[in-house]
C-alpha cells in the first residue's frame, strides 16, 4: 500500500456494496476502510482518520444524517459523500444541511462515484489525490486520455466499442458483471433478454488480448462476465 494513498471509509450495510466500493476504490488508488454499521462506522472513523466517508443513509442501528452529525460535532474535518436510495429533493437537502459534501442515489455507476469522491477530495484540499487517466490490471495497461490500450508493453487496436467494453471491465476488476449490467453501461440501453452483442463483443476483445498473454476475461455461466488476473 502507497502510504501517501489518500484513506476513505465505506459505510454501508450490504456486503455485496461494501465489497463492490472497496474494490474499486483501491483499484483506483485509494486506501479503504470498511463498516456496516452507524456504531462500527464511528468507531473506526476515530481509529483510522480517514480523509472521505461514503456513507450509506440507511443503517441497521441508526441513520446516517446522524453519523455525519456526530462526526462534524467531533471536529472530524473529512469529506463525507451521501449514498442512497432516497432521491427526494427533501433528501437531498437534509444530508447536505447535517454537514454532507455530495449526495449520490442509488442505483449508481461505479464511475460516477469515484468521480464524485475526487471531486469532494479537491474542495476540501486534501492530497494526494490518486491519479486520473491511466487504468492498469495485470499487465493491462488502459490510457482515458490518449485513448490507447497495451498489454504487456504491446499496443492493441481496439473499436471505439472495445475500449468501452474494456474500460468498464477495467473499472469493476473481479466482480462478475450481467450482460444487462454490461448493456446499460456500454451501450446505455435496456437488457432484453435475446441480444448478443455483449457475447460477441466480449469475443473480439478475446481474440486481440488472449494472443498476448493468459486469458484475462472469465465466464461465469449464468451470470457473466469478470475480469480475473490468471493464477
Amino acid at each position: 500500500m502507497n502510504a501517501a494513498a489518500v484513506r476513505v471509509l465505506v459505510v454501508d450495510d450490504q456486503p455485496n456494496i461494501v465489497d463492490m466500493l472497496a474494490t474499486v476504490l483501491r483499484f483506483h488508488g485509494f486506501d479503504v476502510v470498511t463498516a456496516t454499521t452507524a456504531a462500527e462506522a464511528l468507531r473506526r472513523a476515530g481509529e483510522s482518520r480517514p480523509r472521505l466517508v461514503v456513507l450509506d443513509v440507511l443503517l441497521p442501528d441508526g441513520d446516517g444524517f446522524e453519523v455525519c452529525r456526530s462526526l462534524r460535532a467531533a471536529g472530524h474535518e473529512i469529506g463525507i459523500v451521501f449514498l442512497t436510495a432516497r432521491d427526494a429533493p427533501r433528501d437531498r437537502i437534509a444530508g447536505l444541511t447535517y454537514g454532507g459534501d455530495d449526495y449520490v442515489t442509488k442505483p449508481f455507476s461505479v464511475e460516477e462515484l469515484v468521480a464524485r469522491v475526487r471531486a469532494v477530495l479537491r474542495r476540501i484540499g486534501s492530497a494526494p489525490v490518486p491519479a486520473t487517466g491511466v487504468l492498469r490490471y495485470a499487465d493491462l495497461e488502459l490510457d482515458e486520455e490518449t485513448c490507447e490500450v497495451r498489454r504487456g508493453g504491446r499496443l492493441l487496436s481496439l473499436s471505439p466499442t472495445e475500449f468501452k467494453l474494456l474500460r468498464h471491465l477495467m473499472l469493476n476488476p473481479g466482480r462478475v458483471l450481467s450482460r444487462a449490467q454490461i448493456l446499460d453501461a456500454v451501450w446505455r440501453y435496456d437488457f432484453d433478454g435475446a441480444s448478443n452483442v455483449v457475447d460477441t463483443y466480449i469475443g473480439y476483445l478475446r481474440r486481440k488480448l488472449d494472443p498476448l498473454g493468459p486469458p484475462l476475461i472469465e465466464t461465469r455461466r449464468g451470470f457473466g462476465y469478470a475480469l480475473r488476473a490468471p493464477g
